[in-house]
């Protein structure tokens, strides 16, 4: 299975495997996308004999692929379902979670809304089955006209940040999204909606923002200040919607792979993940 080394928006051509070069496949998690491209990028030039070939489609898809044998490493931004760590069991593998760095999952909206914080409370009266938040004017924001009636974007269910989103904020497994959510494929597209959707709300991953965006501070609890996703908020944990983003084996990585993995969490890793707006697992 061929990958082609992707990059949110773009394409990047890549060094095609031969003449004694290495391939490691990587698939999965499109909220770690851009930065999984980013390290495959600079881990060539430490070692220009192995070749990342990336590319995104979700974490449930990238598990499912590391589990049949078809890549090498899987893109996760949730830990594998009991049902998948099951599922990995019957076959004989006892995958095993890298945690590579931290996300802090934004919430946008367009750059024109005033709306100055959110609490975890209206987030789920908003995007949650049954919630009774639907207008803008029922937080006290005047959009006005048609733009009163809030626009959701979401993304679908094969997305792990939709699986934590669900968990984190609606309450669960037995939380359920609003009928009405707009069910986006990427990371990015859930931003481009709230750059050119006047009355939307949507959620993706921090190192997606733009300054066609508004990234909304959350409030965790009555009484708690208004947190923005940053280094020092998603790490100290007073950020309320944090995670650790994975790259999951089928066992202990070996070889070129343990490498790979080894060199993503020294500081050389951390460092370029950093820079392409991600959260690194320590303050560098």
């Amino acid at each position: 299975m061929k990958l082609a080394l992707t990059l949110a928006s773009a394409c990047l051509v890549t060094v095609a495997c031969g003449g004694g070069k290495k391939e490691i496949q990587n698939l999965g998690s499109d909220t770690m996308l851009e930065v999984a491209g980013a390290l495959a990028e600079a881990y060539q030039k430490v070692k220009p004999e192995v070749i990342v070939s990336v590319s995104g489609g979700g974490s449930g898809v990238g598990i499912a692929a590391m589990m049949s044998g078809d890549v090498d490493i899987a893109n996760s931004s949730r830990k594998m379902k009991e049902k998948e760590e099951e599922e990995a069991k019957k076959h004989g593998y006892s995958p095993t979670h890298t945690s590579i760095g931290y996300d802090g999952i934004a919430i946008y909206v367009h750059k024109d809304n005033p709306l100055k914080a959110v609490t975890m409370a209206q987030l789920k009266e908003l995007f949650g089955d049954g919630g009774k938040v639907a207008k803008w004017s029922d937080l006290g924001i005047d959009l006005g006209g048609d733009a009163d009636k809030v626009v959701l974007a979401s993304r679908q269910n094969n997305s792990g940040t939709y699986e934590f989103f669900r968990e984190a904020v609606l309450g669960g497994d037995k939380g359920r999204f609003k009928p009405e959510c707009n069910n986006l494929n990427g990371s990015k597209d859930v931003v481009d909606f709230c750059a050119k959707t006047k009355s939307a709300i949507g959620y993706s991953g921090i190192a997606y923002a733009t300054d066609q965006v508004r990234v909304v501070p959350v409030i965790k609890a009555d009484g708690a200040p208004a947190v923005m996703p940053t280094v020092d908020s998603v790490l100290d944990g007073s950020y309320a919607i944090r995670r650790p983003l994975y790259m999951i084996t089928k066992g202990a990585a070996t070889g070129d792979t343990k490498d790979y993995l080894d060199w993503i969490v020294g500081d050389a890793g951390q460092k370029v993940l950093q820079d392409k707006g991600y959260i690194p697992l320590r303050k560098l």
